[in-house]
């Protein structure tokens, strides 16, 4: 009796498929999301001497560390389980030949919706920035580091959660489905950020959600990474935290205003009502230009 042949996810197809398909999808992402997350955690170690229960001597450091082992544990189990076992090929999995021209776009994606909550928060809570002493010169070297750092991070992010597992699973189960799912877990991996509150992880979801249809747009992946980069960017460029990592910025020091709930306090603004709002009208602006798309 000849052998199974492998399951192929190289099809197009949004609709759910039949369920020993199914199983076959979420097994695959399971595994890839279980063995990546265990690869990271031993390669942290490894680095570091340190597993992540434990208090780093410097958040920052070990937030790059992590993003680094994060990105090579993941890259690694994408061309395992997606190019080899799954049998995608690179445009299958959105890494778009050209998708670098949609980079650009993505970090104006993710910088304008960040940038309206920070603006919101000055006109109805009173959020305000003071000078620290620091100077031009010195924000914009520090605009590099943050580069440096949040750059591998958005990247890292978007191949866990919006890269392999999200094709496979949409392809499978349904586009809205594999999105809102992966949203959720995406939420659940900021449960124990600094200062997490039941608004921010709310709100890390609707992010999540909004990234998984960016993922959908020209540009694929690359657009995707470059509106994560351009969301984080934009709120550590203005001193303000990042899913409660504090980033200070020479020159700048901000106060979030009040009340906390409406301006997400010391976990930054993605911690607000404010932020749950303009999510909400980036995940169906989204939306629409993707239903526009298919229409087409």
């Amino acid at each position: 009796m000849a052998p199974s042949p492998a399951p192929d996810f190289r099809l197009s197809q949004t609709a759910p498929r039949d369920p020993p398909r199914r199983l076959v999808a979420v097994g695959l992402a399971a595994s890839f999301l279980l063995a990546g997350f265990l690869f990271t955690v031993l390669l942290y170690a490894g680095v570091t001497g340190r597993l992540f229960g434990d208090a780093p001597p410097d958040i920052v450091a070990s937030a790059a560390i992590q993003a680094g082992c994060s990105l090579l544990a993941f890259g690694v189990l994408t061309w395992a389980v997606g190019l080899r076992a799954a049998r995608l090929s690179p445009a299958d999995l959105r890494w778009v030949p050209g998708g670098g021209r949609g980079f650009p776009k993505g970090l104006g994606f993710g910088a304008l919706p960040a940038l309206v909550i920070m603006v919101l928060g000055v006109l109805t809570a009173g959020a305000a920035w003071s000078a620290d002493g620091g100077t031009a010169t010195e924000w914009f070297s520090n605009l590099t580091g943050l580069l440096a750092l949040l750059g591998p991070a958005a990247l890292a992010e978007e191949v866990i959660f919006r890269g392999l597992p999200l094709v496979i699973l949409a392809r499978a189960l349904g586009r809205w489905p594999a999105v809102v799912g992966l949203a959720i877990l995406f939420g659940a991996a900021h449960l124990f950020n600094p200062d997490i509150t039941v608004i921010g992880l709310v709100n890390i979801v609707l992010a999540g959600v909004f990234l998984g249809l960016v993922f959908y747009l020209p540009g694929g992946l690359w657009t995707a990474t470059g509106a994560h980069l351009g969301w984080n960017l934009t709120l550590a460029s203005l001193a303000a935290p990042v899913s409660g990592l504090p980033l200070p910025v020479p020159g700048l020091d901000y106060a979030p205003g009040s009340p906390l709930w409406l301006t997400g306090g010391a976990f930054g603004p993605e911690g607000g009502v404010l932020a749950s709002g303009v999510l909400l009208v980036a995940i169906g602006m989204v939306a629409r230009i993707l239903a526009k798309e298919t229409q087409a």
